[in-house]
């Protein structure tokens, strides 16, 4: 991303002489000149890895390719297969071509930053005449391919920082000369040439020219407003979005999961279905409508009956609280700008007014149910034969998000979670890990999920407990893993203030990320709290407690699922899993009948007796995305039978009228019931 700071390997003033020893990725050494650069490495190995070459690592620090070799390292030449190398180059070198296209096109644009994002780039502008408009990209992009096609040298150059100020200054950089201008004194600046008539700060690294782009790979998308620096007191900026990729073929790819993800959106599926709605009177709350809490009691009886299975026992914790327990869990110092504060209020006597009680005591909404769940471990004395203890609850949260970072179900202020705590002793860490991943993979299973990963999220640089507190639970998350044979990445400084954490990120459908479900290890609120336990030696010792969700809330697992299945959701999570449709008015009785027995068979079902086409309501109840239409005409009820039409098959199924629904109710039986 444009921005300043050192590059990663100095400009050396070594002796060209001298020798240093790299170390190649398989294992083998050789023994080069100083001053060597990445691309002499890599024609030395081989001309085919010289033409792919894109960037090096030395020391596992990622950096130009005609950078000079100036110690003993190791050193891996990256290409295009080094999938996320690559995109990051490829995307930072996209942001630095948009802000030469655009100058070009029109002089007197100020530049100022453009980063990469997770799967492109933006960047700011100043436009000298009027804001940027989505009409402008065509050209803009026409520009790019031609700056790419040029295979334009990319080449660093270090200035000196009052140099670099007034250069930018001579052109009217204003924000750039700013910018410079906030560097520390002596801190050495690196630019980046693209050919001999354009430049940017920039810290790099780059490709070695812009050549290497793909013209067909990247797509600008859409042009918005930004302040500059993020100050809403500063500068208005027009900001270019754009995605960029390796091929042309993976851009299609991902422009296709742009259209799916759009199709699929839970906001608009939700209107279609009739599932929920939103509005401004309860913002961050859902109404939901009858086929949605269909939906929603079909998935808690389902996560309770599993959780039942996994010897959890089920309870319900108040939503107020004093606000004594947030201050002794740490929660109101870290979270209170999120909370909902509750003071003691009362009505005035005479008047509408309400009066405030300065002596009371604050309480809060329950932005979580963490120090609930410690109060009910707390009543009566527990002895170490007591653990572990799995207490859940299907705990109704509220947190006070950002107006503008409402989403739909996906992030709301009023939430339920399927929480859990695990209360146990540390020698029990290990196996209660292992079998939370065992019941979770049965979860996600059951719900269409197969493709998870992993993380072991570590500690953050602000925290509570000592450090060989971290050192004990994140040492009891990790050998959780490796007992429960389960592959995971480190994310280093993400997991939660009181304790590390697992996460669980599922794929949905169109190869979206979303993470879940958590485990997070906690040495600190059981002595913050006071829990405690009687042990084996009769003294009294604190239990561990493991924050465990394996949907997270609710609301944003039923978008997640909405989404996944394109609102086709599989029989037995359905809202109206059969509709019982007649053909003429006198197939009405006998439909009436089939539309009874599919109840007592346990099927949600509805009944179209309208006089209309059987395939207007084929097609209705299609587009409403219901499991099973079951036709009934004259000749079906003759002969006691149903013609079955599946959603999303062009053809239908006579059946005996017992086959189908004991067929169909098998279908929609809930997993492991």
């Amino acid at each position: 991303m444009p921005d300043t700071g050192r590059d990663q390997i100095a400009e050396p003033a070594a002796d060209m002489a001298a020798l240093v020893t790299i170390t190649l990725p398989d294992g083998s050494q050789r023994q080069v000149r100083a001053g060597t650069t990445g691309h002499d490495v890599a024609a030395e190995i081989g001309t085919g890895l010289a033409k792919a070459a894109l960037a090096m690592r030395v020391d596992g620090e990622l950096c130009d390719l005609k950078a000079p070799l100036t110690r003993d390292a190791a050193v891996a030449i990256v290409t295009a297969k080094d999938e996320a190398d690559a995109l990051e180059l490829i995307r930072h070198d996209f942001a630095h071509v948009l802000a030469e296209a655009v100058q070009a096109l029109y002089p007197g644009t100020q530049i100022t930053f453009g980063p990469t994002t997770a799967d492109g780039f933006y960047y700011d502008f100043a436009p000298k005449d009027r804001p940027f408009t989505e009409e402008d990209l065509p050209a803009i992009e026409d520009k790019m391919r031609a700056i790419i096609r040029a295979d334009k040298p990319l080449r660093r150059e270090v200035w000196e920082r009052a140099d670099l100020i007034a250069r930018w200054q001579r052109d009217g950089e204003a924000f750039k000369a700013e910018w410079a201008g906030e560097l520390p004194e002596g801190e050495e600046i690196s630019v980046y040439w693209s050919g001999d008539d354009w430049m940017d700060m920039c810290r790099g690294p780059h490709l070695p020219s812009t050549g290497k782009l793909d013209p067909d790979a990247f797509k600008l998308t859409k042009v918005a407003g930004a302040y500059w620096r993020g100050d809403a007191d500063r500068e208005m900026l027009s900001r270019i979005y754009g995605t960029a990729w390796r091929t042309k073929k993976e851009l299609k790819a991902y422009l296709h999961r742009l259209e799916e993800a759009e199709r699929r959106d839970h906001r608009k599926l939700g209107r279609e279905l009739d599932l929920f709605h939103l509005q401004e009177e309860a913002q961050g709350s859902i109404f939901w409508h009858p086929k949605g809490y269909r939906m929603w009691l079909k998935l808690e009886q389902y996560m309770r009956n599993r959780q039942r299975q996994g010897g959890y026992h089920e309870i319900k914790t108040p939503q107020v609280l004093d606000s004594k327990f947030w201050r002794l869990s740490g929660h109101w110092d870290k979270f209170r700008e999120n909370m909902f504060v509750v003071p003691d209020v009362v009505p005035s006597s005479d008047s509408d007014e309400l009066h405030i009680d300065p002596d009371a005591k604050m309480m809060a909404l329950k932005p979580m149910n963490c120090p609930a769940h410690v109060q009910v471990f707390k009543q009566g004395i527990k002895s170490y034969r007591d653990l572990p203890l799995r207490l859940s609850e299907f705990g109704c949260c509220h947190r006070n998000e950002s107006h503008g970072g409402l989403h739909g179900l996906m992030r709301v202020r009023q939430m339920t979670q399927d929480d859990g705590h695990i209360f146990c002793r540390e020698d029990q860490i290990s196996q209660e890990a292992v079998t939370f991943c065992r019941l979770l993979e049965v979860v996600y299973g059951d719900l269409g999920f197969d493709d998870v990963a992993v993380k072991l999220a570590t500690r953050p640089e602000v925290r509570a407990g000592e450090d060989d507190v971290w050192d004990r639970a994140e040492a009891g998350l990790s050998e959780a893993l490796d007992a429960a044979g389960l592959d995971y990445e480190v994310a280093p400084g993400e997991g939660a203030f009181y304790g590390p954490k697992l996460e669980f990120h599922l794929r949905d459908a169109i190869g979206r990320s979303w993470q879940c479900g958590t485990l997070q290890l906690d040495f600190v609120m059981p002595q913050r709290l006071d829990a405690e336990y009687v042990g084996e030696d009769g003294a009294k010792h604190r239990p561990v407690m493991l924050h465990r969700a394996m949907l997270g809330s609710l609301e944003r697992f039923l978008g997640i699922l909405i989404e996944h299945y394109a609102g086709a959701m599989p029989m037995w999570l359905a809202p109206t899993q059969v509709v019982v449709a007649t053909i003429t008015d006198d197939a009405a009785d006998y439909a009436c009948e089939v539309a009874e027995a599919a109840r007592n068979a346990g099927l949600e079902v509805d009944l179209d007796l309208r006089n209309e086409k059987i395939n207007f309501k084929v097609r209705e109840h299609s587009h409403q995305k219901v499991p099973a239409i079951l036709v009934c005409g004259k000749r079906e009820a003759e002969s006691r039978t149903v013609n079955v039409r599946r959603f999303g098959a062009k053809d239908q199924t006579e059946m005996p009228l017992d086959q189908a629904l004991k067929a169909l109710a098998e279908e929609a039986r809930t997993p492991g019931m």
